[in-house]
Parts: structure tokens; sequence; C-alpha cells
């Protein structure tokens, strides 16, 4: 290499290691001075879900603990993916979260024919919250108390019965089809956008059948408003002793765990995705935060960033294989 070639080629050498370092020296004054704004909390569902459920307890809590106010922002639709491909579109500036959950993440990707996001590449998943199991509930006028008699009365009806979930995509979604298709029973999936308005067709007997999140249902059974049949659960809960889980019904194919957890899009530095994951992960383990989601029918339990975005990769991989054969589709 001549003088002046190597000079020119040793320049650019350090001209590159000075911009890395300048980079690296914003991205942590960047974490040293967040959060400077408020901070957008996404939830891919309408108010009344799991996942908004766990948004509104969080969100104080988290602006208590960093000092600048957490807006909540409910995008629903597409699956719950819209919401999800506006946190992956967004800046990694800690700024916009997700409260991310299965539908978004295990089920839509593998429902689109083409996703607008990659449930791994496209985020950094920083702190896993809880799960929620999923219930059969029935509307009172059903002559049924168990899900063998529901299986009955579905069988002796003379067309295929709707059934209602928080939206397509969802874990209700998959595990009514699953559910029909394990049973050989005819049912037809009814889409909402989102629980709410479903629960509210439930409640007034224009549908008679969902399967829908736990933790909004139990207030609705004790009222009588309600029948519970089964939990989509390896074993009963302590918020709902008396309702069996689909495992002791020799349904075990029908164990899901609906999650709920933070993630950000990718490329946040990683100072500042180990201040976020630090700050939602000592909440979550404060008794009273632990307290209030136990409430609601969440198992919570604390978990590494990386062994969530393993979770993330086992639950896309399991519910792909159930969209596939129950030819469930967005």
């Amino acid at each position: 290499m001549r003088g002046a070639s190597r000079r020119q080629f040793l320049w650019g050498l350090s001209g590159a290691s000075a911009a890395a370092l300048l980079g690296m020296g914003l991205a942590a004054r960047a974490a040293q001075t967040w959060p400077s704004r408020p901070i957008r909390l996404v939830v891919t569902f309408p108010p009344g879900g799991s996942s908004d459920i766990v948004a509104r307890i969080l969100a104080p809590l988290l602006a208590q603990k960093l000092g600048q106010s957490v807006v909540i922002d409910n995008k629903p639709g597409a699956g719950s993916s819209i919401g999800a491909q506006i946190v992956a579109h967004s800046a990694s500036d800690g700024y916009t979260l997700l409260v991310s959950n299965s539908a978004a993440l295990s089920i839509a990707p593998s429902l689109l024919q083409k996703s607008a996001y990659d449930a791994l590449r496209s985020f950094e998943h920083l702190a896993y919250i809880g799960a929620v199991p999923t219930v059969f509930a029935v509307h009172p006028s059903v002559p049924v108390d168990t899900l063998g008699e529901l299986v009955a009365w579905i069988k002796e009806q003379p067309a295929p019965v709707p059934f209602g979930s928080g939206g397509a995509a969802s874990v209700g979604h998959l595990v009514g089809e699953q559910f029909a298709q394990t049973l050989k029973l005819p049912m037809e999936h009814v889409s909402y956008r989102g629980a709410g308005p479903m629960r509210a067709d439930l409640l007034s007997g224009h549908i008679k059948l969902a399967v829908d999140a736990l933790p909004q249902n139990i207030a609705l059974q004790k009222q009588g408003r309600l029948k519970l049949l089964a939990l989509t659960s390896p074993r009963r809960v302590p918020q709902a002793p008396a309702i069996p889980s689909v495992a002791e019904l020799g349904l075990a194919q029908l164990v899901s765990e609906n999650f709920v957890g933070i993630s950000a899009p990718a490329g946040l530095p990683t100072a500042l995705a180990e201040r976020i994951s630090a700050a939602v992960r000592e909440i979550t383990s404060r008794a009273d935060f632990v307290q209030a989601l136990q409430a609601q029918g969440f198992v919570t339990r604390d978990m590494e960033p990386g062994a969530f975005t393993r979770l993330i990769a086992d639950q896309q991989q399991a519910w792909s294989e159930v969209a596939r054969k129950t030819g469930a589709k967005l």
C-alpha cells in the first residue's frame, strides 16, 4: 500500500472509530436523560381487555417510578397487529412501548398473508408480566353446567353454534377453533373488535357462547350473569377454584397461555433497554401490583428478557401449528 493510500486508509479507520464512539456516547447520553417527555404505551386491544387491564394498573406506577407521564394508546384492529405494527415502526428511543401479548406476537403473524413486522426481529422484549387463562363462558339461558354438557348441547343444535372472542387472532379465537375441530363440533367464530363489545352481546344473549379471558368474567359469574365451564389452564386457579381446567377434563391440547409483557422497537440502546426492563420488573415484583393482577385472574411471574423472548418464539411456533390445523384466517 502506498504512503498516501495507507494514510487515507488509516484516517478512514480512525474516522469510523470516532463515529462509532460518538454514536455510543449519544446513545449513553440519551439513556441517562430518558425520559424527558411522556411515554406512549400502545395497547393492541380496545379498553376492557386483559392487555388494557395490565396497562391501566402499570401506567401510573411506571409514571411514578420514572418521573414522567405514561399515556395509554389503544390501537386495536387486524388481530391486534395494527398496534404492534405501529410500535415496530416507531423510533427506538424508549418513548413508544408495546403492551405485548399472545395475539399480537404469537398468533397474528401466522394468520396474516404478509405481516408488516416480525415477532422476534422487530422488537426488543423487555419484561414479561403475567398470563391469564381463557374460559369457556355461556349465557345462563344455555341449559348446561359442564363442558361435557356443552359439547352435547352444541351437537343437538340444528345449525352451527356461534362463539365469540375478543377478536380475530385472539387466543379465544384459536382455542375455540381447536375445541370445535378436536371434538368435531359445528361452531362458527364471531369476531369482535375487542372483548368489551363481545361480552355485551354475550350478556344480552345475542350470542350464547364465548371463549374469553378469565379476569373480566369472574365477577359476572358471581353475579349469576354468566356460567363459566372450563379454564384453558393446566390446573385450577385460586381466583376461581370451582372452575375445572381443560387438562383435568381430558383436553390438555387446549391448554394455552395468554401472556402480557412490555416490548419496544428493535434497536433500542442496551442501556435504555436495561433501564426500562429493570423499572417494569421492579414494579411487577411489588406485592400491591401482584395482588391487583392476581385478583383479576392473572398468574404473575418474573422472567429475564432472554427467557421472555424464547417464550414468544416457542408460542409462535405452537400457535402457527394450531392455525394451520384449524384453518383459522384473518
